[in-house]
């Protein structure tokens, strides 16, 4: 069923919140050394595709891409469930949001299947190849080479998991064909789409990282100069997809793709084999749960760092009346800047690849351990984050990861994220297979205490080894309240997804926001390491001067992050698609 049009009317009030947020923007980006980006492209410059909750009572879809949510809508309607529309979504976006979508990455899921009241989790996060090694990455002395040989390049890939978890997925829960799930990606990718505004001035921005390979200057820079209304085709990638469809995951994994991968690899520098294909696995892997408040919170186990620490921080935090101190006032961004400080410096020595590293997981969300954190914490003071170390007991992502969250019928529901890491990844795309490569090599820690693109630091945990996966930010999840289904939540972001996760479920089970209200919340962040304060949009000056009395270093920030969240409440489904990100959609209008 088409989208509901009407929906792409502006209304006054959130013109006016728009110009507000403009009026105050300070842009500011991290980009590579060696391509700086063309200018700045801030999501809120755009008039987004959502302008109000889309509600519905037989199901929910929200993306980061409103073709996708259209897709996600398609399978709904034609009797597909919560997991077949997500492996319709993933691959469509693949093709309608290069930047982060994608058959070249990898990622995470998490699952609540209402059918069996059970919860699962997926992993299909990249993997370092079988011939990477500690020291890729640093000089002959041990220092760290600074020719960004972990962001871009042929060197900066992973072995991708997307088609492998979408395929696990498939055979687990699917009840559609799976060629049925692929049909839209491949119309998208051979007869092109309409560029909008956002997409421009993105493929503008990038133009010199866009155009460094042929194989990809070839795509991404076809229209150039003039992107805007133009149709981005994709033939190769289509052809790449039709294999897929045909083929399952072999069509990806084994074969002419496979071989592909592995000869340009190593044409150019690469270390991805076409062994190193034939033998990546997704792992299924236990959820993590706790309780906050009267909800329990279902989240993304290691690798994912988030899903921990979301946990950990909502652990101190439940120890407080926030109601008492206020949304957003000088003394709540106080108690939750000290709580990410302590997350955050945790995160950096303790967490890895499960598989490889032993990490502590039920240490760092114990709610003793909690207790400790909070008896350091006093409100109206700050600590350096000098002075905060990892807990005793014993970077990474861009801000181009996407997000999308389904809910079907029958209340199973998905969350998921996914990322090519930097924006457009490694810049590399697979002569002759469209694909665009992951640059996730950059998520591992190069040598201890060296910060990666992102400012992240990292230990041994994080270390490069053969067959690893790196460590992530991202943070799929799942809310229970009474035992049935409350809201998903997830966001890109890199670093800052950690943060923005627990601010969506803060705003909603403390303050009990609708999803328009969470959505719209300015949103703050502090990872330990720099030690700097950030905080989207404006400051009023009177905050800022509380703020900077604690000793803070404040810094004004574009927004990063965009939480595509769908709420069940009162027998009613609830969607937001983020204006942080123009594109997002969420309908519910689902069998109407």
């Amino acid at each position: 069923m088409n989208l509901n049009l009407r929906r792409f009317i502006t209304y006054k009030s959130y013109s006016l919140f728009i110009c507000l947020f403009l009026y105050f923007v300070n842009p500011q980006l991290i980009e590579s050394k060696e391509f700086q980006a063309i200018g700045t492209v801030n999501p809120i410059d755009y008039i987004p595709a959502q302008k109000e909750i889309a509600t519905g009572v037989n199901g929910m879809v929200t993306t980061q891409h409103f073709l996708a949510t259209r897709v996600g809508e398609k399978i709904l309607n034609n009797g597909g469930n919560a997991y077949d529309a997500s492996i319709a979504i993933a691959f469509t976006l693949a093709v309608v949001l290069p930047r982060a979508g994608n058959i070249g990455g990898g990622g995470f899921m998490v699952i609540h299947d209402n059918i069996t009241n059970e919860q699962y989790s997926i992993d299909y996060r990249e993997k370092a190849p079988s011939k990477s090694n500690t020291g890729m990455y640093l000089n002959e002395d041990g220092s760290f080479n600074s020719d960004n040989l972990s962001t871009f390049g042929y060197l900066a890939s992973g072995v991708p998991g997307t088609v492998a978890g979408l395929w696990e997925v498939h055979k687990k829960f699917g009840s559609m064909e799976w060629s049925l799930l692929i049909e839209d990606a491949i119309f998208y990718a051979e007869n092109g789409f309409k560029i909008t505004p956002y997409l421009s001035d993105m493929l503008i921005k990038y133009e010199d990282k866009l155009s460094y390979y042929d194989s990809t200057k070839k795509i991404f820079m076809a229209n150039k100069p003039e992107f805007n209304n133009r149709l981005l085709i994709q033939k190769d990638l289509a052809k790449t997809l039709k294999l897929i469809s045909k083929n399952g995951r072999d069509g990806f994994y084994k074969g002419i793709i496979a071989k592909t991968i592995d000869n340009q690899m190593k044409k150019n520098g690469g270390l991805i084999s076409s062994d190193d294909l034939l033998s990546y696995q997704p792992v299924w892997r236990v959820p993590i749960r706790s309780r906050y408040r009267d909800t329990e919170i279902i989240t993304m186990p290691p690798p994912s760092s988030g899903g921990v620490h979301v946990i950990q921080m909502l652990n101190i935090i439940e120890n407080y009346n926030l109601d008492e101190l206020g949304h957003n006032s000088p003394d709540y961004i106080n108690l939750l800047t000290e709580v990410m400080k302590y997350a955050y410096a945790d995160r950096s020595k303790h967490l890895g690849d499960p598989d490889f590293y032993n990490v502590p997981v039920n240490q760092i969300i114990d709610k003793n351990y909690a207790k400790q954190i909070y008896k350091k914490i006093k409100l109206g003071s700050s600590t350096p984050s000098s002075k905060i170390l990892p807990g005793a007991f014993i970077d990474n992502e861009s801000q181009e990861t996407t997000h999308f969250s389904v809910v079907d019928q029958q209340g199973n529901a998905v969350s998921s994220t996914y990322t090519l890491n930097s924006t457009f990844g490694s810049g590399v795309v697979i002569e002759g297979t469209g694909i665009l490569m992951n640059n996730e090599m950059d998520d591992f820690s190069a040598a201890p205490g060296i910060p990666n693109q992102f400012g992240l630091l990292g230990a041994k945990a994080n270390e490069i080894l053969p067959s690893k996966r790196p460590l992530s930010s991202m943070t799929p999840t799942i809310v229970m309240k009474n035992n049935e289904l409350y809201f998903t939540t997830g966001s890109p972001g890199g670093s800052r997804i950690i943060s923005a996760v627990l601010q969506s479920i803060l705003n909603i089970v403390d303050f009990d926001m609708d999803l328009e209200e969470a959505n719209k919340s300015k949103r703050i962040h502090h990872q330990w390491q720099p030690d700097v304060l950030q905080i989207e949009f404006s400051i009023d000056p009177k905050i800022k001067n509380k703020l900077t009395q604690l000793e803070y270093n404040v810094e004004v920030i574009d927004p990063a992050t965009c939480l595509q969240t769908i709420m069940f409440k009162n027998g009613i489904y609830s969607g937001y698609g983020d204006f942080r990100r123009p594109d997002a959609f969420a309908s519910g209008e689902i069998n109407d």
